[in-house]
């Protein structure tokens, strides 16, 4: 037994080497079902790390290398791997003849030139001077004259800007009467007694909240430009702005409630909470856009259904003023409020593709069938993108109705012998059990097919958690997600964010009554811009 530990501590071909020559064959099987585990462990960390780190995007080289690997593959006489071998060809079948976007017919490619500056930007002269070595002529001694310009046109970047804006109010007497005086109305500010415009004050809440920028770091870029504003003051004009900018908020609740098509996910917000044990806690921005035409950000100090103190609105509670669509992934928080008849689910299939993916990326290669099925799916949607809802209808109903229905066969056939546990068995189980509300969006064209454009705006919180890492307070996060709302509505609406924010906030710091606030909203205030 000596012998034996002292030569396992060996590499392992040496250990086994002379375990064999000593006749020990069951220490020999001991030690490569031991390596044989440690290998399957590794290789189980490996795969996470890579679902972790990579995209949901399959290149199309690499999925046409594994279908075609899966295809020249020899399957066995079982009865079960024949069906599976039937729906895999299938399968691809329905993808491959329905799939594949419409190529629009490109002109010759032109050879590279330079593109001409845009022509709205503004013309700056910049006079450049023969050096005075050369004026004079060679032959003559005489100055020479100019006789033309060579113009050259280069973009270039002139730097911002802080300013002093004296405002001059005009005020107007009649020469007649003593007190018939008028006075013009003040400049535009966030407060009324403040030092800041509200160009700047837009500015602030813009990059903070959509570009992510903590305060200290836009008081550096400040101080270049010749200004240092503290922080504190920063803060206060960033907390005076999402006050004023309340009512708007609350009017595209009201939108989002309303809406046609509404889409609901959450993101995490940290927070700092000298009641919590950490100092920190984990609150949730309940991400809610309605018709793709406005944004509403909930903020709640947890990720449950309903809030946790009486001022916060869980998305159970949301929803029960609602009626009609609602895109969500099947999480278990929706489940009571989807039990009405008047609120229906549409499911997210990019939910649905990402766990096929993680299958795939773990290194099960079957998976490659329904990721080039979603992949023919995406392809009709890219093609209906710019149809009505008819059209777009008929064109699902032609061409991503046959996808999936081989879609969901597939799963059916491979579900009795692919262990619930696995990653594929996973993805199919998730497909098959939420099947009727992945499937909507085939019977009405309103209907997106994912809940893709509520989890693209919530790239814009991840990036602020990055950076100023959390709220201050639960008050701050609600102002937090104030300032999300509007704009992220700009955005989608491709409106200047901060040209709306600093033309809305005098409006709203004057005074405005409640009937005047849907005028204030972004999509009017872009209608009347375009006006």
């Amino acid at each position: 037994m000596a012998r034996q530990s002292k030569t396992m501590r060996g590499r392992p071909g040496d250990v086994a080497r002379e375990l064999l020559d000593g006749g020990h064959h069951a220490e020999v099987l001991a030690l490569v079902e031991k390596l044989a585990a440690k290998n399957e462990e590794l290789e189980r960390i490996i795969a996470s790390a890579r679902v972790r780190n990579r995209s949901e995007v399959v290149p199309s080289e690499q999925l046409a290398l594994i279908l075609e690997e899966l295809r020249t593959t020899v399957v066995g006489a079982n009865e079960a791997e024949s069906e599976q071998s039937a729906a895999d060809k299938n399968l691809d079948a329905a993808a491959e003849k329905n799939g594949k976007r419409t190529e629009t017919t490109k002109p010759p490619k032109q050879p590279a030139v330079r593109r001409p500056p845009p022509p709205g930007l503004r013309r700056v002269d910049n006079p450049i001077a023969v050096p005075d070595d050369e004026r004079q002529c060679p032959k003559c001694g005489a100055n020479r004259r100019c006789v033309d310009h060579e113009t050259t046109e280069v973009i270039d970047l002139v730097p911002a800007e802080v300013i002093v804006r004296v405002d001059r109010r005009e005020v107007l007497a009649c020469e007649r009467c003593d007190d018939a005086r008028v006075q013009a109305p003040l400049g535009d500010k966030v407060v009324a007694g403040g030092a800041y415009g509200s160009r700047l004050v837009a500015d602030l809440v813009v990059n903070k909240y959509w570009y992510g920028l903590p305060l200290n770091r836009q008081r550096e870029m400040l101080t270049r430009l010749g200004l240092d504003m503290p922080s504190s003051s920063m803060g206060d004009q960033i907390h005076w702005a999402t006050e004023l900018l309340e009512p708007i908020y609350r009017h595209l609740i009201g939108k989002a409630l309303t809406s046609t098509v509404l889409h609901v996910d959450a993101t995490s917000l940290p927070v700092k909470d000298k009641d919590s044990p950490t100092g920190l806690t984990i609150g949730s921005l309940w991400g809610y856009v309605g018709d793709e035409s406005a944004v509403v950000f909930l903020y709640t100090r947890s990720g449950h259904k309903v809030g946790q103190v009486e001022s916060e609105i869980g998305p159970e509670t949301f929803l029960a003023a609602r009626t009609g669509f609602v895109v969500a992934d099947a999480a278990a928080v929706f489940d009571a409020s989807f039990q009405r008849e008047d609120l229906i689910e549409v499911g997210c299939n990019m939910h649905g593709r990402r766990y096929f993916v993680k299958a795939l990326d773990a290194g099960d290669k079957r998976a490659a069938h329904p990721i080039a099925a979603f992949r023919a799916l995406y392809d009709v949607e890219a093609d209906a993108r710019a149809l009505d809802d008819d059209a777009r209808l008929a064109l699902r109903q032609s061409r991503s109705r046959p996808i999936y229905d081989e879609l969901v066969r597939w799963c059916r056939t491979y579900e009795p012998t692919e262990p619930p546990s696995s990653l594929l068995g996973k993805a199919i189980g998730y497909l098959l059990n939420h099947q009727l509300a992945l499937t909507r969006f085939l019977d009405d064209g309103r209907l997106p097919i994912d809940n893709g454009i509520i989890e693209r705006l919530h790239r814009r919180p991840a990036v602020g958690r990055r950076n100023y890492l959390f709220a201050g307070s639960h008050e701050g996060a609600k102002r937090a997600a104030i300032a999300y709302s509007l704009c992220a509505t700009c955005n989608l609406l491709e409106i200047d964010p901060v040209a709306y924010l600093a033309d809305v906030l005098p409006a709203l710091a004057r005074g405005v009554a409640i009937a005047e606030i849907r005028a204030l909203t972004p999509a009017s205030w872009k209608d009347r811009k375009q006006a």
